[in-house]
């Protein structure tokens, strides 16, 4: 078994960190092959979703500190090392919001630091009851500068900041409340209520979720004037498909539609 496990179950991908003894941190390794699958995902039309759990006890502990610490052998104390690092990791967190699938983050036990943004960057997100949060960097004497970007593009900035600069964690409920997760559920149920809502994702029009997810993060980045401009001409390219004409006729019929896609 690798470091990062893949099994597909029909039009949803399922991607498990596999480094339980280590908590399955964003080693070198991981990053690598996170970014192999996403490079594979983006051009693989048969899935339209994806669900990313962890091995074992914990979903994520973050950066490997002891390759980080080794890092710091090189002649530069690491600067080069460090960033390069951080560019890798900020590389599979944009590219997993980039993927014309949604993702689903499912996570258990711990989410902490880099743990915590690859939640963040994820597009929708169930926990487990009993599950923790944390962008706890400050606590070894490093703000999670990196981790905050897709923190507080989730979460208010006054929750954020204190999670930050405290390094306090959160509980699942409280997550949730905040807009990090979508949803708690029983530990047991866990598995079944990501499977569920991948599934219902997957259920749409593949080609409409895509260019609606396109167009959610894109927008977001756009002045109010300017988000409505962009976000109607993809409405109007939108509503001229087949299949949304079919989708529309279906409905008002009250019938299933019988989608090319």
């Amino acid at each position: 078994m690798g470091i990062l496990e893949r099994h597909d179950k029909g039009a949803v991908a399922h991607l498990r960190l596999n480094a339980p003894e280590r908590l399955n941190p964003l080693s070198d390794a991981m990053l690598a092959a996170l970014q192999e699958q996403i490079e594979a995902l983006r051009e693989d039309r048969k899935i339209r979703a994806v669900v990313l759990s962890g091995a074992g006890k914990v979903f994520c502990a973050g950066h490997d500190l002891k390759e980080m610490q080794a890092g710091r052998q090189a002649e530069d104390g690491g600067r080069a090392y460090f960033a390069d690092l951080f560019a890798r990791c900020s590389s599979v967190m944009t590219g997993l919001q980039k993927l014309p699938q949604p993702v689903i983050a499912e996570v258990h036990g711990i989410a902490t630091a880099a743990g915590c943004q690859l939640v963040a960057s994820c597009d929708l997100a169930v926990a487990a009851e009993g599950t923790r949060f944390g962008v706890n960097g400050v606590n070894i004497g490093l703000f999670c500068s990196t981790p905050m970007v897709a923190l507080t593009r989730n979460i208010a900035p006054k929750h954020a900041f204190e999670m930050l600069s405290t390094g306090r964690f959160a509980d699942a409920e409280e997550a949730c409340r905040m807009g990090l997760v979508n949803r708690v559920v029983p530990a047991d149920g866990l598995e079944t209520a990501a499977e569920e809502l991948a599934e219902t994702v997957a259920g749409k029009l593949g080609a409409a979720v895509k260019i609606g997810k396109e167009a959610f993060y894109a927008q977001a980045a756009m002045t109010t004037e300017e988000a409505y401009a962009y976000a109607g001409q993809v409405m109007v390219e939108n509503m001229l498909w087949r299949d949304t004409e079919e989708g529309i006729a279906a409905f008002l019929e009250k019938r299933a539609p019988d989608w090319s896609q």
